[in-house]
């Protein structure tokens, strides 16, 4: 089918029309449209032609028919009532039908059609339907088994909506490590495991995949790609593209400017002419809102009121010494469009008082489009005093106390009223100063620049003056004509004709303001015909409207015509505008010859204009240029494919006393005569320069041609026009587009508004405004990409909207050979408008990349727009370890790795050190220093709620050990799983288990508000952990066995539960002690973020081995005090909270993180008020004191908080350092005595839970700025701060005493060197003795925990890997040894790092550059899926600002690491799984995406 109903009826011919009828009605539309055929004509020949095919047509007149398919609309189609037309307010959108073109039209239905037999099933986006409209709370609630369900505790302080829920280790994917090799992570990832088949998204994403095969445009070229920096692509050109092959084109002279006798010396002096001899000669006729006549002001009057004005701004505004104004000085003209009256005399009486009138907009808002530019403008002339009405005055915002706000950006303005009540008469000997016309300013006209900035152009007396005997030639005006003006008389055409050059030759104006055209729309055609008006002034968009609303008045003539200027005639869309009005009015007496196209820009004046032709002459002919050539900037008739045709018509000659050239855009150099460039004049008619600047100013005012082999032509300078266009045979003019609408994409030009007229040419009706569409560039990724914005339809349906851009998508890329980046439709009256009811483009731009557009449905194809991406890396095969190796050493590159002090050579005279064990410890200490106070437990209010001394935890322990005895019929080397919230019962319950030789097992305890999400976790423990027991208190014992928890796991098959909490005071028989040091002392058991569930086994010599490493780094002695705000379940948190104190006998004050959420201030006012040198904590706890403390340092400084004895703040974390935060923290509290030295992070993984911790002695933790690119490539190069695509890491803490480190390639298991990226492996007394798992597989345990180098290790150390990737820098520093200090810096997990294009990427550098680019986001997560990159934002805005994320996101991905982002996924806050560390659940996030689970606002497929 050839193209779609849209809203036609009966019009639309059916599908299956014969292939010569639809020829025929083809060339039925080009008849029409070239005006060989009348409407009528063309109506009876379609429906003849249609009538066999078109069963129910029978016997209905065509009248009845709705308005054809063409969208010229037809004499007979249904009468269009005046009321809803055109009544549509402001926003009847300027630019409506002007676009229409039906050869467009034809060629784009074309297009379509050919794209729809090879159809792909384009992905809808996924819309949540409360988005953009007031919905009902529960709209919004997430479905039952969402799999976080927001945290409902009462404590958080935030509303419970906004809270994020608290932080939740979700259940693992089912995943243990070691357990057996078939279900490890890989499979999950192609498989959609767990996801059922038919979820939505999977679907979707299928769909969007099959769409992705399909040959993008044009092929990658093959390159050679240095594997060291990734080569972005540069389009190579086309070898068949065409290219110029005419000769140098000769610069065209126009007719020479005639002397005529009285032509006045100065424009000033024809109005003293014509107001003082011909004083009731009407000047200028006003209309009121109904468009009737209302106000004619005669030559007299406006001579007069003019000196009036004059005399007044020169002597009456300030004192006789002080005038406020002098000659020379700018002064804004603000009078709305509808008072040409008060705004001719303002500007006269500027130009009689020789000061230099500024005309502007009047401003409506504290905010207008462009506003703040205009006030640029206004302080760039210096200007201090506007001119207005009363009215306009009045009508301006003011502020409480009724002074007129102060506009964005403007500079601070005196209002002046120039009402004629408000002057003062001049005396009679006092004369305006009338010189002859020379280069001094006469005036100022605004123009705004393609980037939105606003910049004036200052026209001389002396061209102000020859434009107008220029346009009087040409125009061939005499005296006394009536004109019509329907312009904008403030600047360009309305301007030059209705308010100078009628001036000039006393004419008289009727002026028809754009409140009546909206009122009513034929009201110009009705003045023309009352006032038998010899010239008319108008835009396409004028004849359009007269067109629409010509059957109201079958009487008019316009006969009188013998020119109707059309001042967009270089519009794409000009040419079928003036072909339709023709074709229609000519049965009004409208000669053909009277239409006279026009190109006209604020630089160069009137560029050219067509002459009043003779009657009966034959017209102009027509250019029908291919596309495809104009886009290489060559002119070649289209001979190959109608569809992509564009057909001008002329602009007529060059003006008179002018000279014209074409050069190329971005250079001097002329062009060939086959080629199209910039059009240039030459003449004493244009503007002189930008005024106040210069630089600017040369490359448009003072353009020297030169030819191709550079020497200048001639010395006269030419003006650049800013339209891009030619000079055809006979010396005729064709403009075929403005230079501000260029858009060069891959370095072929495309003009935007042929792309507007191919996007409006796909049936609409039904999905946007016809009139407000804004095409434009933006920067992505070294190339321009193409963005559509239009207004949508408020009754447009989703599937409606979709399909519409899905088919502009197509007709561009068809006729255009261009790919769309972003399509955004936007609610109706939303985009910004110019005053004339235009689409301020360039402020629309800037909503775009700003993100405060909020488009309601948006599309965008980077995947097909994005051709220059480097090429995908291929590993070098063959290149084994060694070969690595000796190039290191070659290069002169040292082997990385770094290690902790040597243990053997540090002396100790510690008691400590005589037992091996740290059941025996706890035993000395309580018989040594029985009263020795070991830990303190802190509330929510500060205040210690429980105690341990050395004794008391003992005796405390032996009671646990026992009750496992009695109750519990445990024997040595079981397993017990202690479940107990963070405190001194949690320890006990620890060395009860060791007094039993029963190996402990810590689980952090469910929360009671979420079991469906936490007890699962719990559950699993148990299970892999074969626990015999679980210890816990009497509360969660109660909650394990509940009717809720049943509903999450099987209540009945728990393991015997024993609750602590009264227990009877035993005496234990004995201690138990293990055999030797290398028994198990306990499991450590976490989820890791890919949701992988690893315990791992310590030792109780690794045990000691740990405390004593940590005790010599830290120096910890009994005497000293530390404050512990951790979760204490697993890894160096659990050693800290539980194990040192006893070890070293230092006092550990206890702060559970869960009090901090009901007291913020708990963890730092606690450090201040005892005093601690040493605290540590984790990450989340920092960012809740960052976040919810940064504001209130007085706060803190008034509750007596100080921080200056801090020595060290360890933040506990088994991750790559998070800079920003540990630096902001940093930097808010060193007010209150925080060291910046003091904030240091740990580093730790499974298989070692403290690799490095800061300590007290050794060198502040070094930063280093590395190049991400390099990085993507596993290579470390270090930068400067500040340099492009830079990223800070910060080394982890230092090295544990008997801790060595070495780095290592993860594929080839040979050591790499320093400038190498590579996985951290570990080997020391303190590492786990391997994975506690179901079934012992060895093959991993050997891999992880007791690995080899594959060469150059003679040694045969055996290393664990962490399963971090990392790497080693020698600094300047001293460390303790006396030896140059190596630092380590961990740049991330291996295991979630994402292998995209043959990179490495890690999630947290992409989610770092997201969360930067709107205010909105509040966290982001990011993950592949089948080699599509998604990413998952949460928006704490309002919702209608979640599309404006979708190209913000894809862009900064793209630009800052080269990938194509797949999906974007918006989401409300708090729905990114982040675990008890603070670490985000990506997989877990992406298995809740697949299964359709996360209620997103918007899920948006990139094409």
């Amino acid at each position: 089918m050839a193209e779609p109903p849209g809203g036609n009826g009966a019009a639309s011919p059916p599908a299956g029309l014969p292939r010569e009828v639809r020829e025929q009605l083809a060339e039925l539309e080009l008849e029409l449209s070239e005006g060989d055929i009348t409407q009528k004509g063309y109506e009876k020949k379609r429906a003849k032609l249609l009538a066999p095919y078109f069963p129910q047509t029978q016997g209905v007149d065509s009248g009845v028919q709705k308005e054809s398919r063409n969208q010229t609309p037809a004499p007979s189609a249904a009468p269009a009532p005046s009321s809803s037309k055109y009544h549509r307010g402001r926003s009847g959108g300027a630019r409506d039908e002007r676009y229409r073109s039906d050869i467009h039209t034809e060629a784009v239905q074309a297009a379509l059609a050919k794209h729809k037999e090879q159809k792909m099933a384009l992905p809808m986006p996924t819309k949540r339907r409360s988005t953009f409209v007031q919905s009902p709370a529960d709209a919004c609630t997430p479905p039952e088994n969402f799999s976080v369900p927001p945290d409902v505790t009462a404590t958080t302080s935030t509303p419970a909506s906004s809270a994020r829920p608290s932080a939740i280790d979700l259940p693992p994917s089912g995943i243990v490590k070691g357990m057996h090799k078939s279900s490890n992570r890989s499979s999950l990832m192609d498989t959609a495991d767990g996801v059922p088949v038919s979820s939505r998204v999977s679907t979707k994403i299928q769909q969007l995949l099959n769409t992705l095969k399909r040959p993008k445009r044009p092929p990658l070229k093959e390159f050679f790609v240095d594997d060291f920096e990734e080569i972005v692509e540069v389009p190579q050109p086309d070898p068949n593209q065409p290219k110029p092959e005419g000769r140098q084109m000769t610069p065209v002279k126009g007719e020479p400017l005639g002397v005529v006798c009285n032509w006045p010396p100065a424009l000033e002096a024809a109005l003293q002419r014509w107001g003082t001899t011909q004083a009731k000669c009407p000047c200028l006729t006003a209309l009121d809102v109904t468009g009737k006549p209302v106000y004619t002001l005669t030559y007299g009057k406006l001579w007069s009121r003019s000196l009036k004005l004059a005399y007044t701004l020169l002597n009456k505004l300030g004192t006789k010494n002080e005038p406020v104004l002098k000659p020379g000085d700018r002064v804004a003209l603000v009078y709305p469009n509808n008072d040409p009256v008060m705004f001719m005399v303002a500007f006269y009486g500027c130009l009689l008082a020789e000061v230099i009138p500024v005309p502007i907009e009047v401003p409506l808002t504290r905010k207008d489009a462009g506003g703040q530019q205009i006030g640029f403008l206004l302080g760039s002339c210096g200007i201090g005093l506007a001119l207005t009405t009363e009215v306009c005055l009045k009508g301006l915002p003011k502020t409480q106390n009724g002074e007129i706000v102060q506009f964005k950006g403007w500079p601070r303005l005196k209002w002046v009223v120039t009402d004629s009540k408000y002057l003062s008469k001049s005396p009679k000997d006092w004369q305006p100063n009338i010189s002859n016309a020379g280069t001094e300013p006469a005036y100022i006209e605004y123009k705004t620049s393609k980037e939105g900035s606003v910049m004036g152009v200052t026209v001389s007396r002396i061209a102000m003056l020859s434009h107008c005997q220029a346009l009087s030639q040409a125009c061939n005006y005499s005296e006394g004509e009536t004109i019509v003006n329907v312009l904008d008389f403030k600047k360009d055409a309305g301007l030059w004709h209705s308010m100078l050059t009628s001036v000039m030759n006393k004419l008289h104006t009727i002026s028809v303001p754009y409140s009546v055209m909206k009122t009513c729309p034929l009201s110009w055609v009705q003045r023309v015909h009352t006032h038998k008006a010899k010239v008319a002034l108008v835009k396409c968009r004028d004849l359009h409207w007269a067109m629409m609303a010509h059957r109201d008045q079958r009487d008019v003539s316009l006969s009188s015509l013998r020119m109707l200027i059309v001042t967009d005639g270089a519009n794409p869309w000009s040419v079928s505008s003036c072909d339709a009005f023709l074709s229609l009015f000519q049965s009004h007496g409208l000669k053909p010859e009277a239409i006279c196209p026009c190109a006209t820009s604020a630089e160069a004046m009137t560029v050219a204009i067509r002459r009043p032709g003779v009657p009966g002459a034959p017209l102009p002919g027509r250019a029908i240029l291919s596309m495809n050539g104009l886009s290489y900037g060559v002119i070649r008739v289209n001979t190959e494919d109608k569809n992509s045709a564009l057909t001008v018509q002329d602009v007529g000659h060059v003006m008179p006393g002018g000279m014209m050239c074409i050069v190329k855009p971005e250079g001097p150099q002329l062009c060939k005569t086959d080629e199209i460039g910039e059009i240039c004049v030459s003449s004493r008619a244009g503007g002189m320069v930008y005024y106040g600047l210069t630089g600017v100013t040369k490359n448009t005012f003072e353009v020297i041609p030169v030819n191709s082999s550079g020497s200048p032509v001639g010395d006269v300078p030419f003006v650049r026009s800013g339209l891009m266009g030619f000079v055809g045979p006979g010396s005729l003019v064709f403009v075929v587009g403005k230079i501000d609408g260029m858009l060069i994409v891959s370095g072929r030009r495309h003009n935007a508004d042929d792309i507007v007229a191919t996007g409006l040419a796909v049936e609409s009706i039904k999905t946007v405004y016809r009139g407000r569409i804004a095409v434009f560039s933006v920067t992505v990724f070294y190339d321009e990409r193409i963005v559509v914005v239009a207004e949508q339809r408020p009754d447009a349906s989703e599937e409606d909207s979709f399909q519409w851009m899905s088919r502009v998508l197509q007709a561009i890329d068809s006729i255009h050979q261009v790919g769309v980046y972003c399509l955004a439709l936007v609610p109706a009256n939303t985009l910004p408008k110019t005053p004339l009811g235009g689409i301020h483009i360039s402020q629309t731009k800037q909503h775009f990349l700003e993100g405060s557009l909020h488009p309601c449905n948006i599309l965008m194809c980077p995947h097909t727009c994005v051709t220059n991406l480097p090429k995908p890396r291929q590993k070098q095969p063959g290149v084994g370890p060694a070969s690595v190796m000796v190039g290191n050493l070659v290069a002169g590159k040292r082997i990385a790795q770094a290690a902790g002090r040597d243990l053997g050579q540090i002396e100790e005279n510690d008691l400590v050190r005589k037992h091996q064990f740290l059941s025996e410890i706890l035993q000395w200490r309580a018989q040594a220093t029985p009263e020795h106070m070991l830990f303190l437990l802190l509330n929510a209010k500060g205040a210690p709620v429980c105690t341990a001394t050395c004794l008391q935890l003992h005796k405390r322990a032996e009671r646990i050990a026992s009750i496992l005895y009695e109750k519990g019929h445990l024997n040595a080397g079981d397993n017990v799983v202690l479940l107990y919230p963070p405190g001194i019962e949690l320890i006990a319950a620890f060395y009860g288990c060791l007094y039993a030789g029963c190996i402990p097992v810590t689980v952090r305890p469910p929360h009671a508000q979420n079991l469906t999400a936490t007890l699962p976790t719990v559950r699993m423990i148990v299970d892999v952990s074969k626990a015999a027991c679980i210890l816990t208190s009497q509360i969660l014992m109660r909650l394990l066995r509940s009717r809720e928890a049943a509903t999450a796991v099987d209540v009945k098959t728990w393991p015997t539960i024993i609750d602590t909490d009264d227990l009877p005071r035993k005496r234990l028989p004995q201690v138990y002690k293990p055999p030797t040091p290398e028994m198990l002392a306990y499991l450590d058991f976490s989820v890791s973020t890919t949701g992988m569930l690893t315990g791992v086994k310590m030792s109780h010599a690794a045990v000691s081995a740990l405390c004593r490493a940590i005790k010599l780094q830290c120096e910890l002695y009994s005497t000293r005090q530390i404050a512990i705000c951790l979760d204490p379940y697993c890894g160096l948190g659990f050693a800290l909270w539980c194990l040192c104190s006893v070890y070293s006998g230092h006092q550990s004050i206890l702060i559970p993180p869960m009090e901090l959420e009901s007291n913020l201030f708990l963890w730092l006012s606690t450090v201040s008020q005892y005093k601690i040198r040493d605290t540590f904590c984790s990450y989340s706890v920092m960012d809740m004191c960052t976040k919810g403390l940064g504001n209130q340092v007085d706060v803190l400084k008034a509750r007596g908080i100080h921080l200056s004895g801090v020595r060290t703040c360890v933040v506990v974390a088994e991750e790559r350092p998070r800079v920003a935060l540990t630096q902001s923290f940093s930097k808010l509290f060193k007010d209150i005595g925080l060291s910046t030295r003091a904030v240091s992070t740990t580093f730790g993984s499974r298989v070692n839970v403290a690799i490095c911790l800061q300590g007290t002695s050794g060198p502040d933790p070094t930063t280093v700025y590395v190049d991400l690119k390099s990085l993507r490539h596993d290579r470390v190069r270090l930068v400067e701060r500040g340099a492009p695509q830079s990223l800070l890491l910060s080394e982890s803490g230092k090295i544990l005493p008997g801790v060595k480190v070495i780095i290592v390639n993860p594929e080839t298991k040979g050591p790499v060197g320093d400038s190498h990226l590579g996985e951290i492996w570990v080997n020391s007394p303190h590492t786990a003795s391997g994975y506690y798992t179901i079934y012992d597989n060895e093959t991993l345990q050997a891999d992880h925990f007791n690995t080899r180098l594959s060469f150059g290790d003679a040694a045969q150390t055996l290393w664990a890997r962490t399963g971090y990737l990392g790497f080693v820098r020698r600094t300047e520093l001293t460390a303790a040894s006396g030896e140059r200090h190596d630092a380590l810096y961990v740049v991330g997990a291996l295991d979630e790092t994402l292998e995209l294009r043959g990179l490495r990427y890690h999630p947290i550098d992409i989610e770092t550059s997201v969360s930067r680019t709107h205010r909105s986001i509040a966290e982001c997560a990011v993950f592949t899926w089948t080699n599509l990159l998604v990413v998952v934002v949460e928006l704490c805005g309002c919702e209608q600002e979640a599309l404006d994320l979708v190209p913000l996101v894809t862009n900064v991905v793209l630009e800052e690491h080269y990938l194509i982002v797949g999906v974007v996924v918006v989401v409300d806050p708090g729905v990114i799984p982040i675990n008890s560390r603070g670490e985000k659940q990506r997989m877990h996030l992406r298995d809740s995406f697949l299964a359709d689970q996360l209620d997103p606002i918007y899920v948006a497929y990139n094409m």
